[in-house]
């Protein structure tokens, strides 16, 4: 798995690169910001991206914007972003068309290896690794499981588009009309009380929710 490195303080990139040596990760490039990740990204296509969110030249969220444009022109290459804190708009963006290999860690969970090195793996498989405040944030409250009001139907059909899968995708699954698919998705939107935004958005707020209620029975 080879891996590019996106972080302007030198020793908190350099504990990375031993630490994703040590775990068979072979990092191949490292970058100090954000213009250069891209270039480095370009350069050394890898398999992976890991990049601060706050970075030069800005120091606000050019990392994290990045990682954006990497997911769009790369989007086979995993991506983790490490932040320090939620930025909750940008982290829609990122996982806004696939959260499947899509990473967003706060920097203090880091502190546990056993954990990142796990999430690392996921994602590098092809999964998801969100922190869970991350997912608060995104949702915006904190509910103990907002899968509570939907039907079993829609529990379903949630599940489905938490695999990625478009609404005609789910209708041929379920055998059922893309029209009625439709008015499941929009009830499950609905219920779920989740706040006006892009369609999209609303779609992924809502995979973010059952990822949340999986997570919480697991």
């Amino acid at each position: 798995m080879r891996v590019v490195i996106g972080e302007d303080q030198a020793l908190f990139r350099q504990g990375l690169v031993r630490l994703l040596s040590d775990e068979g990760f072979e990092v191949v490039a490292e970058a100090a910001d954000a213009d250069e990740l891209l270039r480095k990204v370009g350069a050394h296509r890898p398999d992976m991206v890991v990049t601060d969110v706050r970075m030069p030249p800005t120091n606000t969220d050019d990392g994290l914007r990045a990682a954006i444009e990497i997911r769009a022109r790369f989007p086979a290459t995993a991506v983790v972003v490490l932040s320090q804190y939620v930025a909750e708009r940008s982290a829609l963006d990122l996982i806004a068309d696939n959260p499947e290999g899509v990473g967003y860690l706060l920097k203090d969970r880091v502190a546990d290896i056993e954990g990142f090195v796990e999430a690392m793996h996921r994602v590098a498989e092809g999964g998801s690794a969100l922190d869970p405040e991350v997912v608060s944030g995104l949702l915006g409250r904190h509910r103990d499981d907002p899968l509570d009001e939907l039907s079993p139907r829609e529990r379903e059909v949630l599940s489905l588009m938490a695999e990625g899968r478009s609404n005609q995708g789910i209708a041929e699954e379920l055998v059922v009309t893309e029209h009625a698919i439709g008015k499941h998705v929009r009830s499950i939107l609905h219920k779920l009380d989740l706040p006006l935004a892009p369609a999209d958005h609303r779609r992924v707020l809502a995979v973010l929710a059952y990822l949340k209620s999986r997570a919480g029975a697991g």
